[in-house]
């Protein structure tokens, strides 16, 4: 480009009018570039558009779940022959970027991506233990929502969870249930499988017809094409994905209502189908009960999948249909649907607070069996503390709002500390604040996720004591505290 000569105030140019007009051309042509790039870029520019991390600085689980975009929904179609444990799968994951993303990363264990794109433009994908790496044909500009599909299949896999437990795509005899606590759900859909990115779900699961197929929230269609069958699953309300589940098999169905018109779905393997007791009119009096002390019931349905999978030795609070390995006994449905409030409408930021949820659930029990003739909840109480409770043992180990190891964070001191946690709080600040707090907490962080400092803040406000000691001594402390 040719330097222009300056000129005085008042004197003539002396550019000769070829040169004028080159330039001119010149930076009309630099001009147009600029605000080509700009329009086209923007935040979406190369240059400042840098990979999602791996990760979400979970300390007990730095490996789970990944940065750089917030996932709004899940639309997964599945489809499953049993005979050959064989899942063929379509993954659309909708999710706003929270930063210039030039690729991102999936959590999804095993199975074989087969296609990835985005807003239907290909994307490239590549594979590292249990990530899967999308990058998009241009960077995803900050602030923007985005459309990742993802087509694969294989056989899904049972794994063993840190605990020592199962979890994941697990074979029963005659089907299957996916659990996700605390990582399995990688095992079957990809996603960001961590808790604190939680999404609304549209699962369809096809299989033989002679099986049905189980998930979260409602059944929005049942339809049969030859001799296979497709169920179609709605939870309209955001859901952390280790509480997502597919369930299969051969089962007892019954449907209805609660008296508020609430939506109920139970699911009963003929093999457990003498159990304590009728779990399908259990939970709408559980319900009831605990919508007078936690609030209203956060979902838009509710039920039960009882199976038939003894083995297992563990439930889960699946979201809206707990899912029990065998005939559940009355204390365990409270417990798991007290988890609808505690755990799956308001979900822990982070593992630590694991507490949040079997701190809570466990106390449901002392407070369901308190108002039911059976045991007093300072009974309760004394019992773990005297160590001659049958749930007792080790619950001295660590504090429960700090478990030392990710292996750790399903053991004792959370379940039983932290219910002795909250009848010490709840007997600190009287019956009225105690049970305002509990409302407070499930309205305040209504389908959210929090933490135990905001819930201490909460009981402090309510209470308008200062409660340091109470938790530093019951909540923080390793040592069995001086009652």
């Amino acid at each position: 480009m040719p330097v222009l000569p300056r000129r005085r105030p008042g004197q003539e140019s002396a550019i000769h009018p070829r040169t004028r007009r080159c330039a001119l051309l010149l930076a009309l042509l630099l001009t147009a570039t600029a605000a080509c790039t700009s329009s086209s870029s923007g935040p979406e520019d190369h240059d400042r558009a840098s990979a999602g991390a791996t990760g979400v600085d979970d300390h007990l689980f730095p490996a789970l779940g990944n940065g750089g975009y917030d996932v709004a929904h899940y639309a997964l179609t599945l489809d499953y022959v049993p005979d050959d444990n064989d899942l063929t799968g379509t993954a659309v994951i909708t999710a706003r970027a929270t930063q210039n993303l030039s690729r991102f990363s999936l959590d999804l264990a095993d199975l074989h991506v087969r296609h990835a794109d985005i807003d239907g433009s290909g994307a490239r994908f590549s594979r590292k233990k249990n990530k899967l790496t999308l990058t998009p044909a241009r960077p995803i500009g900050k602030g923007k929502t985005f459309h990742a599909t993802v087509r694969y299949d294989g056989t899904p896999r049972m794994i063993t969870a840190v605990d020592g437990g199962n979890e994941g795509w697990i074979e029963t005899d005659d089907g299957v249930a996916a659990l996700g606590e605390p990582t399995g759900s990688m095992t079957w859909f990809p996603g960001n499988h961590h808790p604190s990115d939680k999404a609304t779900y549209d699962i369809d699961i096809t299989v033989p017809s002679d099986y049905t197929a189980v998930s979260n929230g409602k059944l929005r269609e049942k339809r049969q094409h030859g001799k296979r069958t497709t169920f179609r699953w709605r939870n309209p309300e955001p859901m952390a994905s280790y509480v997502a589940s597919v369930v299969t098999g051969v089962f007892d169905v019954s449907t209805g209502t609660t008296d508020d018109g609430l939506p109920l779905y139970t699911a009963v393997d003929p093999d457990e189908a003498d159990g304590p007791v009728d779990v399908h009119e259990l939970v709408p009096e559980v319900i009831d009960w605990a919508e007078g002390r936690f609030g209203p019931y956060p979902f838009s349905s509710a039920g039960s999948v009882v199976d038939h999978l003894p083995d297992l030795d563990y439930a889960l609070e699946t979201q809206t249909k707990p899912y029990y390995e065998k005939a559940p006994d009355e204390s365990l449905v409270v417990h798991e649907m007290a988890h609808q409030w505690f755990g799956n409408s308001v979900t822990p930021r982070a593992w630590q607070d694991m507490w949040l949820n079997e701190g809570f659930a466990t106390y449901a029990e002392w407070l369901w069996d308190e108002e039911h003739g059976h045991r007093s909840a300072q009974q309760t109480f004394d019992s773990f503390y005297e160590g001659t409770h049958k749930e007792s043992e080790d619950i001295w180990d660590f504090p429960p709002a700090d478990p030392p190891a990710a292996a750790r964070v399903s053991d004792s001191p959370v379940y039983g500390r932290g219910a002795m946690t909250l009848h010490m709080l709840r007997k600190a600040i009287g019956e009225r604040a105690f049970f305002a707090v509990l409302r407070a907490w499930t309205s305040e962080h209504r389908h959210e996720n929090a933490d135990t400092e905001q819930f201490i803040a909460l009981c402090e406000k309510k209470s308008s004591k200062d409660l340091s000691d109470l938790f530093d001594t019951w909540l923080f402390s390793a040592e069995k505290p001086e009652l």
